[in-house]
């Protein structure tokens, strides 16, 4: 029964949306009109304009993941296996790029790199006295450069507990078998950690070749275009919506995803990449003598960059009448007072805590279910739900939101979904159901099966032993994956501008509106409020897993 309840609940998280894709792609007219049914849509992009397009989206994503990765395992080395000082308080402050919105940072840094008014550019000149800008966002660059921020956190986050849980035994005895550190480090360190590398470039390459909001803010002034831009664009800048081609493009970008999926199973095969045994070890840290100041500067120049500078630049915005004059008889607080009295913004908050609140919740339960299916139990069915629980991992945002569009309008009976919250209440549980099962798969395979059998045993029923004991021994996992999924709410935009509707906006969709009317002093303020929720989910989480941490190993 749970089983199959599973099953058909990923059937209209994932299977739903992706066959009503498949409709609109061959459906003449937009959702809810009569048409006929054709290929127009999968003949108009085959052109040289989406070739040169889905090179952009390839090359951009490539670089950016390349990058990206050997910072963060550069961080995720320093943090766990040096004595820099203060790698606690550090990894703290190298994650919260993370849990910015990218819609936030993309504004902030388009006031801070504009090569006219940007706070960088104004200061230089000040300074060197040149009349040319030192930065500019408004490139491909500055796309590369926006995206790395988050990636370089989210990486991290997923390299650097696999560097605290491999056993120094290992580094040992290459360095005693005559091999220097440079040596053990590629040939043991890093080939041990080959599949917790490669899922993680996998995954960050695929967030590239989704990413909205930098192609969007940084690359659509100047002419540079990738997928999930032209889909946005063939949707909302055309005087009669193209769905047919945008979905078309947007199956397209799913064989690529599937390719890549496919690609890394590959790689991997049946190789052992075993590092943990039953024997206790302390994981080793290596000795810097003075250069471990080197190391700590490194760790705080990339909490500079990433967080203060952008969040500096939304305070000094939010303070001034007017972006790109700062005097200091320019000091207003009208900004703030046109936030607090506006009821739609309002609004966008109640409807963004609320969804992000529930949907959090709802997707980590929905999660471990499918992890305890997949991990614990030996039911005929249950790599079907492993499978439809990654499906939405291969779908940007936008495309997922196309599905869902189309989903509802063709809802059965009364069922009307559609310009309420639960539209995208119910995207954002698809979108976030990818992550929360990987992390609880992670935590729940590193549990003994002795701990379920003996609770069942005992009496305990199947939800009991499910939440008493399976949860609770992993609360620090289960904590983290609400967090991120929790920003991960936060944060989306490419699905919420299709599926919002008048009265049902979130923040993100605040803010995008605000930044197209020309007020990035508004802007400022309502960033300056989603970085204090930031910082205070954020605190809380870090505080309930250390305590739940203390309590599991006691």
């Amino acid at each position: 029964l749970v089983l199959t309840c599973l099953i058909i609940l990923l059937g209209v998280l994932a299977v739903y949306p992706l066959g009503m894709l498949f409709f609109g792609s061959i459906h003449s007219t937009p959702p809810g009109m009569p048409g006929e049914f054709n290929l127009a849509g999968y003949r108009a992009i085959a052109s040289a304009e989406n070739t040169r397009i889905l090179l952009n989206t390839l090359w951009i994503s490539l670089i950016k993941t390349v990058l990206s990765l050997l910072l963060a395992v550069l961080l995720a080395w320093i943090i766990a296996r040096t004595d820099t000082p203060g790698v606690r308080v550090l990894e703290i402050l190298i994650t919260l790029p993370f849990f910015l919105p990218p819609i936030l940072t993309a504004m902030a840094w388009g006031m801070l790199g504009n090569p006219t008014a940007g706070v960088i550019n104004l200061a230089w000149k000040w300074l060197s006295g040149s009349d040319q800008p030192l930065v500019n966002v408004y490139s491909l660059g500055g796309v590369v450069w926006h995206m790395m921020q988050y990636s370089t956190a989210f990486l991290f986050l997923l390299i650097v507990d696999v560097f605290r849980a491999m056993d120094p035994a290992l580094e040992e005895a290459s360095r005693m078998s005559g091999a220097n550190r440079r040596q053990t480090f590629v040939r043991v360190t890093l080939a041990l950690m080959l599949p917790a590398l490669t899922s993680a470039f996998i995954l960050s390459f695929i967030r590239g070749v989704e990413s909205f909001e930098s192609p969007l803010f940084f690359g659509t002034p100047v002419g540079i275009k990738v997928i999930t831009t032209e889909i946005y664009e063939a949707i909302t800048s055309r005087a009669t919506p193209d769905y047919q081609y945008a979905t078309a493009l947007s199956f397209l970008v799913m064989a690529l995803m599937g390719l890549l999926v496919l690609a890394q199973w590959r790689l991997l095969g049946e190789r052992s990449f075993q590092t943990v045994s039953g024997k206790g070890y302390t994981p080793a840290l290596t000795r810097l003598g003075p250069w471990r100041w080197l190391t700590f500067a490194i760790c705080l120049v990339f909490f500079a960059v990433t967080v203060v500078l952008p969040i500096g630049q939304l305070l000094v915005g939010s303070l001034f009448k007017f972006f790109g004059f700062y005097s200091w008889d320019a000091l207003t607080l009208q900004h703030y007072r046109a936030v607090f009295e506006d009821d739609t913004l309002g609004r966008a908050v109640r409807n963004t805590l609320g969804l992000a609140l529930g949907g959090a919740t709802v997707t980590m339960v929905l999660g471990g279910l499918i992890a305890y299916v997949t991990v614990y139990t030996r039911w005929r069915g249950r790599r079907i739900v492993e499978g439809l629980a990654w499906l939405p991992w291969l779908m940007p945002g936008i495309v997922l939101g196309i599905g869902f569009l189309w989903a509802f309008a063709y809802m059965p009976g009364p069922i009307q979904v559609y310009g309420t919250v639960w539209a995208m209440g119910i995207a954002y549980v698809a979108l976030g159901t990818p992550i929360s099962v990987r992390i609880m798969s992670s935590s729940f395979m590193q549990l003994s099966r002795d701990l379920d059998e003996c609770s069942r045993v005992h009496g305990a029923s199947f939800l009991q032993t499910f939440w008493r004991i399976l949860v609770a021994l992993s609360w620090p996992s289960f904590a983290i994956g609400w967090v991120l999924v929790f920003f991960g709410i936060m944060r989306e935009l490419s699905a919420s501008v299709l599926l919002y509707s008048a009265g049902t906006e979130v923040l993100s969709i605040a803010l995008l509106k605000l930044w197209n009317a020309g007020q990035p002093e508004q802007v400022s303020v309502i960033g300056l409020m989603m970085v204090a929720l930031v910082g205070l989910f954020r605190g809380l989480q870090v505080v309930v897993s250390r305590r739940q941490a203390q309590v599991v190993r006691h």
